[in-house]
């Protein structure tokens, strides 16, 4: 049995090693195409170089038996945002094809969706697929408000650290990481950013009209956030403290 599961544990690190290979091919292709400068292509694999480290350590501390095909889907949206990230620090010296930088963005948001359903439907929902996911979600967020940011000012940032402040302060205020109610309001405001600096970012509008969608953006994230945060502080005062793991709705925001 032992060395069962030494064969299992090889072929769950295996579905890593492949990911990390497609996503350098992805980046081959990418900066085939574009002629990717050195900024782009150093990005890109450091993300391809982290996400195979950091995943590969996750799986074996969480000693699953099978990667599962849900996590195959969320792979496959990293390695589509480990090409966002690329064309993004790419773009800092040219801007990237819009036609290429949307629709590998809006893959990767689509995509979202199904991953979840996936793994409800066949039954495999996991603590580490969740986080997993919730993951992509958020550095997602991060590299498109970076790209939004270029043409509208920092501020645009607050959107894609906002979730990152809330995990530093939760590490601060231990209340924070008390779970929450289920929200559909706060689903679909997390669904919103991504859909909403996708198209602020890819400049197909009037430039005030981008200002307003990403403003829109920052406005729906700071609303869900304040009443989650007040909800948790009026929670806190009303009853034990009990620390448990932050909710994947509220974090992949």
């Amino acid at each position: 049995m032992a060395l069962n599961n030494s064969y299992d544990a090889r072929l769950v690190q295996q579905e890593t090693a492949v990911g990390a290979g497609i996503q350098v091919l992805l980046l081959a292709l990418i900066g085939t195409a574009i002629g990717m400068g050195p900024a782009g292509w150093l990005t890109g694999l450091a993300f391809a170089i982290a996400t195979w480290a950091v995943l590969s350590r996750a799986l074996h501390r969480s000693r699953l038996r099978s990667f599962g095909a849900a996590n195959r889907v969320t792979l496959g949206r990293a390695i589509l945002v480990g090409g966002v990230t690329a064309l993004v620090a790419d773009s800092f010296q040219d801007s990237p094809p819009v036609t290429l930088f949307v629709g590998l963005t809006a893959v990767a948001l689509i995509l979202d969706g199904v991953d979840g359903k996936v793994a409800r439907r066949t039954g495999t929902s996991t603590p580490l697929g969740a986080r997993f996911d919730m993951e992509v979600d958020a550095f997602l967020i991060l590299v498109l408000s970076v790209y939004v940011s270029m043409a509208m000012g920092p501020w645009v940032l607050l959107i894609g650290g906002m979730r990152y402040v809330f995990v530093a302060a939760a590490r601060v205020w231990p209340w924070l990481n008390a779970a929450l109610p289920p929200s559909t309001a706060r689903k679909t405001v997390a669904a919103l950013q991504g859909v909403l600096l996708l198209v602020a970012g890819a400049n197909l509008l009037p430039h005030l009209v981008n200002v307003g969608v990403a403003a829109l953006a920052l406005g729906l994230l700071v609303w869900s956030f304040g009443r989650d945060v007040l909800w948790l502080l009026r929670a806190s005062r009303v009853r034990p403290a009990h620390i448990e793991r932050p909710t994947r709705e509220l974090v992949a925001q």
